[in-house]
């Protein structure tokens, strides 16, 4: 381990290490539409807790998308947590906005208000601020938080033949676009070389989040591309992702993960967004270009946040509409960038 990674684990807020090793019964939630960097942060939680005598419920208001498969304990999450246990904590990895629970936050409300919390998030757009609440918008993944948790309570992250690291590597893979976006910082790579250190194997996770679909994705993709559009001279870029198209391709929902980040490969894009038809609302998806637009503050104008490079947001309205609204903003604020 080297001293580095030993001097930034003692930023880990005092009160989220005290409830951890004290947890007897856990109830970890994700976030909805669930990702590799909930999913690895919960597992990872999961194994911390485990190590000090206590027990984890696994919870995701969604399915858990198949290309997680590969995750050692994925198979472990349920819906709803277990009406018999006696949860004596609530911990949220990844979001930091009780709205991004999803559905389980309704059918379950008075259990997730009654239990005391600890949250684990990097986006700078949380707003939480309870006394074990612990965000860190430097991070470039909740599992690169989760793995200074690990060092800080001394748990090994070779734990569970080299599965702590697994699990926490995928989230890093996933929110840094194997090390390719401008939040990969050198805490970020000293985490992940403990972690490979540690058994976690990166050119696996790494085609397999990245290098590896199915082709009924490949389908989806080539629809939604077939869709560019641009405007100024190709400062704004945008697509949208019809819920005909997942039909007509034979694709799911979380097939759609990736569409976004090529979308914000088209050369003059100062704003790339994806518009996703769902039950009537509209998902966005938004990247911009270092130096430039803040997408946090962009999405945040429909009632989303993120990361200054990379968020999103759900309007309630109509595909047509909400293009219309988020364009307009996008148009405004790309207009403002010189370079």
């Amino acid at each position: 381990m080297s001293e580095a990674l030993e001097a930034a684990a003692r930023a880990v807020p005092d009160a989220v290490v005290e409830r951890l090793s004290r947890a007897r019964c856990v109830l970890a939630l994700t976030h909805e539409n669930p990702d590799a960097d909930t999913l690895g942060a919960s597992l990872g939680v999961q194994r911390l807790v485990g190590a000090f005598g206590g027990s984890v419920t696994l919870v995701s208001s969604d399915p858990v998308p198949r290309l997680y498969d590969f995750l050692p304990g994925i198979d472990e999450f349920r819906s709803d947590p277990d009406p018999d246990a006696g949860y004596d904590l609530l911990v949220a990895s990844d979001f930091g906005t009780p709205d991004r629970m999803g559905s389980v936050r309704e059918r379950h409300a008075a259990l997730l208000e009654r239990l005391p919390r600890v949250m684990i998030d990097h986006h700078v757009s949380s707003q939480s601020a309870g006394p074990a609440d612990w965000i860190d918008s430097a991070a470039a993944a909740t599992c690169e938080m989760v793995a200074l948790l690990a060092v800080r309570l001394g748990v090994p992250l070779t734990a569970g033949d080299g599965a702590l690291a697994t699990v926490l590597m995928a989230g890093i893979v996933m929110d840094t676009a194997t090390f390719a976006h401008p939040n990969t910082t050198p805490r970020t790579l000293s985490v992940a070389s403990a972690l490979v250190e540690a058994g976690a194997p990166l050119s696996d996770i790494s085609r397999r989040l990245y290098r590896s679909k199915p082709e009924a994705q490949l389908r989806l993709f080539g629809r939604v591309l077939e869709r560019l559009e641009s405007v100024d001279d190709g400062r704004v870029a945008w697509s949208t992702l019809l819920e005909a198209d997942l039909v007509a391709t034979g694709a799911e929902p979380s097939y759609s993960e990736g569409i976004i980040d090529l979308l914000a490969q088209a050369e003059n894009a100062e704003v790339a967004i994806l518009f996703k038809e769902a039950d009537g609302q509209t998902r966005l998806s938004v990247r911009t270009r270092p130096e430039g637009v803040d997408a946090a503050m962009l999405t945040g104008q429909f009632g989303g946040g993120g990361h200054a490079r990379a968020a999103g947001a759900t309007l309630d309205l109509p595909v047509a509409q909400a293009r219309e609204a988020v364009l307009r903003e996008a148009r405004r604020v790309a207009a403002q960038v010189r370079r």
